[in-house]
């Protein structure tokens, strides 16, 4: 009987799509960078973001952090109301190797610290999510990246053990846990360094 292959599990913001909240603030300070930055070290808008991709609604969210920045209300609220636009597209160099991964027998699977809410807005927009396998979305699941246990649950979907499974983040900290529980792991930054390294792993698609 033939070994399976290895079983990919892509991240998505960063790694696939560019997302970030830049993206969509530049213009509401006339693309000053340095005062998008200032905003939003100042709400430390990771923390808030994490708990919408943790299953918190946007709704709560946005109720919450203007109750804390009542002068940032209106910027808050622009993060919900025009969230699509902090996503500039996919990262096409990446998105390239998924189909030639998949017709050269590896399973793909995708998980992703994300809203639940809002990857309902795109998930119908990009045709290369229809190449994975199973997609487990933090915020459906109430759990985030780095926990453990959403490691494991993305391992039960799977039916794999963790040493037959390669995990490729943007996150260092994602990629340290993943190793943490057996999984083997890439930390993204290109998709040539990407497939440099999986081809270490003799993970191919020649």
């Amino acid at each position: 009987m033939m070994e399976q292959k290895p079983a990919l599990i892509f991240d998505f913001g960063g790694v696939l799509l560019n997302w970030d909240p830049y993206n969509l603030y530049l213009r509401f300070f006339d693309g000053n960078a340095d005062a998008v930055d200032k905003f939003l070290a100042e709400i430390d808008f990771p923390a808030w973001n994490l708990e919408q991709d943790r299953g918190r609604s946007f709704a709560e969210g946005v109720a919450e952090l203007s109750a804390r920045f009542p002068q940032y209300a209106d910027l808050i609220k622009a993060y919900n109301e025009h969230w699509e636009e902090s996503i500039s597209g996919p990262i096409q160099s990446t998105v390239d190797t998924l189909k030639p991964f998949k017709e050269n027998g590896y399973l793909l699977y995708g998980l992703t610290n994300w809203s639940a809410e809002k990857f309902q807005l795109v998930k119908h927009k990009y045709p290369f999510f229809e190449l994975f396998e199973t997609i487990l979305v933090s915020g459906a699941v109430r759990l985030v990246k780095p926990d453990p246990r959403i490691f494991h649950s993305m391992l039960e979907q799977i039916g794999r053990p963790a040493a037959e499974c390669v995990l490729i983040d943007d996150s260092a900290v994602n990629v340290a846990a993943a190793l943490q529980l057996g999984l083997k792991a890439i930390q993204f930054k290109s998709a040539p360094q990407m497939l440099a390294e999986l081809a270490q792993m003799e993970i191919v698609f020649q």
